[in-house]
């Protein structure tokens, strides 16, 4: 309760989107101050916990929690297109990784299931770990209050080299954050495929450029490919899981 008056955990209590998504906006314009803040915050949520306790929970949020505005669950928001490109992709011999801003072990218990992506194969921001004996059970690894790194901009191309040894043929992002990664599947001596997703679609999803636009003049530009959710899927999510 001491902390409800304070960011973040005021807008946590309060379920201020507004102040959370601002935040992810802020960031892609440049300004990190509350970046700060909610990754501060979020690192002392998650102190002392087990990977597995962590894990656990989070995969029981993402089974049950629902979407605020879209009126499904928040497991049920994903995008069929894309689900259908990876197993385009996978069915010519590539091998798919998910290179994420978000936290890595969020996304984890969950994307095996939802987009046939195994665990090892998800590349994301991350807290500082470290190793507890735990007698005769092989022991535990346990959250820190300290970030480990913050995987968006200039850190995708880092994380996506230091895990796979390999330069990306293809890339996909939405914002500011995957300029980054999107300029690294290029190289002059093959073709490379960048792909851009624009959220356009105030029907079936959002329409928005915040945080995106930069991203656009550059896909502009660099004669990347520009996706249109309202033009170009007829189908935005999958259907619901069981």
């Amino acid at each position: 309760p001491s902390l409800q008056a304070r960011q973040p955990w005021k807008a946590a209590f309060e379920k201020d989107y507004k102040w959370l998504s601002d935040v992810v906006t802020q960031h892609y314009h440049g300004d990190d101050t509350n970046v700060k803040v909610l990754m501060g915050g979020m690192v002392q949520a998650f102190a002392g916990q087990t990977v597995r306790e962590y894990e656990d929970s989070a995969e029981a949020f993402l089974d049950v929690a629902p979407h605020p505005t879209l009126g499904r669950r928040m497991r049920d928001t994903t995008y069929l297109p894309m689900v259908e490109l990876l197993r385009l992709l996978e069915s010519h011999g590539f091998t798919n990784y998910i290179a994420s801003g978000g936290d890595r072990d969020f996304m984890r218990p969950v994307t095996e299931d939802l987009y046939g992506i195994p665990a090892e194969r998800v590349i994301g921001s991350s807290n500082g770990l470290r190793f507890e004996p735990d007698g005769d059970d092989g022991g535990q690894l346990v959250y820190l209050a300290q970030p480990d790194v913050f995987d968006d901009g200039p850190m995708k191309p880092v994380r996506i080299w230091s895990r796979t040894g390999r330069r990306p043929l293809v890339a996909g992002g939405n914002s500011n954050g995957d300029i980054p990664m999107l300029q690294y599947a290029h190289r002059a001596d093959r073709p490379a495929l960048r792909l851009l997703v624009l959220h356009d679609d105030a029907e079936r999803e959002f329409d928005y450029v915040a945080g995106a636009e930069t991203s656009l003049e550059t896909a502009r530009a660099q004669g990347w490919t520009v996706i249109s959710m309202k033009d170009d899927w007829s189908t935005v999510f999958a259907e619901p899981s069981a």
